[in-house]
C-alpha cells in the first residue's frame, strides 16, 4: 500500500486523532508517492542490492565519491541501517496501514504533468539495467512497475570555488567574472536557481555602482553562498541542507518544531535587508508580477554577456 505526501506535512502528529489526521491528508499534494516497508521487506530488498552486478568503471571514476550524489550500493555497503537515515529514512511519516512510522520508505517523484512517469529519489546508481529491474522490482509497490528509463552516474566537475569565488559568485582574481550553477559547487536544481539569483542581482548592482549584495548566512541562500566562499581544502559541492545554517540560541530536539524556527528566523532576516534589489525581490514575490519579471529576465542575461 503506498500513500502520498511531503516529508513532515504528512506525519500524524503526537496528539492528533487517527481519524482527524487521515481527514487531513486526503487533501495534501501528491507530488510525492511513498512506498512503506515494514523490516522483512527492507532487509530482502537490502540483501537483493548489496549483491547486485555493478558496471565496470572507468579509471577517472574509481576516484573520490561525492557523498551527496553517492551510489545506493555503495551507501548500503557501508551497513545495513544506512539507507534508513539516508534515502530511505521513515522521518517525518506515518503509515496509513498502522498509523505508526514505517520501518523505512522509498519516495516517488512525479516526472511529468501527466502523472505518468515518477523517479525514485536518492536512487543515483552503477548497478546494471538488468539488474536495476530485478532489484528495483523488490520494492513494495513497483513489483509490475515498467522501468522506462535506468539509472546512471555521471562525472561531476566543480570549481574549488572556496579558494576561487567569494560570496556572490565573482570571480576573486577578476571582478568582471562571475559563475552560477552547478559549476560552482552547489548541487541541485533550485540550488542552481539561487546562485543565478544572486550572480544576477549583484551583476545589475555593480553596473549601478551599488554595493554587493550578500545575502544573511541564516537564509538558505546565503548559507550556499557562505559554504561557497569559506576556504576548505576538502571542499566537495553542497545542496540546500538545515546543516548549513546557523544553530539557533534555544536547543530544539523536535527536529520539526526546530526547522520551522530556521525557517522564521530567516524570512524575518531577508525582510531586514535593505538592499533595493532584494526589496523589490519580495514584492514582486508578493505581487507574483509574473509579466515584469519576464520583461525584465533579458536584460540580466544581456548584461551579463556584456560584463565577462
Amino acid at each position: 500500500m503506498h500513500f502520498t505526501g511531503n516529508r513532515y506535512d504528512q506525519e500524524r502528529g503526537k496528539e492528533e486523532e487517527i481519524e482527524v489526521w487521515k481527514k487531513r491528508i486526503t487533501n495534501q499534494e501528491a507530488s510525492y508517492i511513498n512506498l512503506p516497508m515494514n523490516k522483512e521487506e527492507y532487509e530482502t530488498f537490502y540483501q537483493e542490492l548489496i549483491s547486485a552486478e555493478v558496471v565496470t568503471l572507468h579509471e577517472f571514476e574509481k576516484r573520490e565519491i561525492f557523498e551527496g550524489c553517492m551510489p545506493i550500493e555503495i551507501m548500503a555497503k557501508r551497513g545495513v541501517d544506512t539507507l534508513r537515515f539516508g534515502p530511505l529514512k521513515p522521518v517525518g511519516f506515518t503509515d496509513p496501514r498502522t498509523g505508526r512510522r514505517p520501518y523505512a520508505v522509498v519516495q516517488l517523484r512525479q516526472d511529468d504533468v501527466s502523472a505518468s512517469m515518477y523517479n525514485l529519489v536518492g536512487f543515483q546508481t552503477n548497478l546494471k539495467f538488468g539488474e536495476q529491474n530485478k532489484v528495483f522490482s523488490r520494492i513494495p509497490g513497483l513489483e509490475q512497475a515498467e522501468f522506462i528509463k535506468y539509472g546512471v552516474m555521471h562525472r561531476n566537475t566543480y570549481l574549488h570555488s572556496s579558494e576561487l569565488l567569494d560570496a556572490t559568485y565573482c570571480f576573486k582574481k577578476n571582478p568582471n567574472i562571475y559563475f552560477a550553477g552547478q559549476i560552482t559547487g552547489v548541487e541541485g536544481y533550485v540550488e542552481s536557481i539561487s546562485s543565478g539569483l544572486v550572480v544576477g542581482m549583484n551583476v545589475v548592482n555593480r553596473l549601478q555602482g551599488k554595493e554587493k549584495i550578500i545575502f544573511p548566512k541564516d537564509t538558505m541562500i546565503g548559507a550556499l553562498a557562505n559554504y561557497i566562499a569559506t576556504p576548505n581544502e576538502k571542499f566537495q559541492p553542497m545542496n540546500a541542507n538545515f546543516g548549513i545554517l546557523p544553530e539557533l540560541e534555544e536547543r530544539i530536539k523536535d527536529k520539526k518544531v526546530k526547522y520551522g524556527k530556521l525557517a522564521d528566523r530567516a524570512i524575518a532576516s531577508l525582510q531586514n535587508v535593505e538592499d533595493d534589489a532584494i526589496y523589490r525581490l519580495r514584492i514582486r514575490m508578493r505581487k507574483k508580477d509574473k509579466l515584469k519579471f519576464v520583461q525584465e529576465r533579458p536584460l540580466v542575461v544581456l548584461i551579463i554577456r556584456r560584463i565577462v
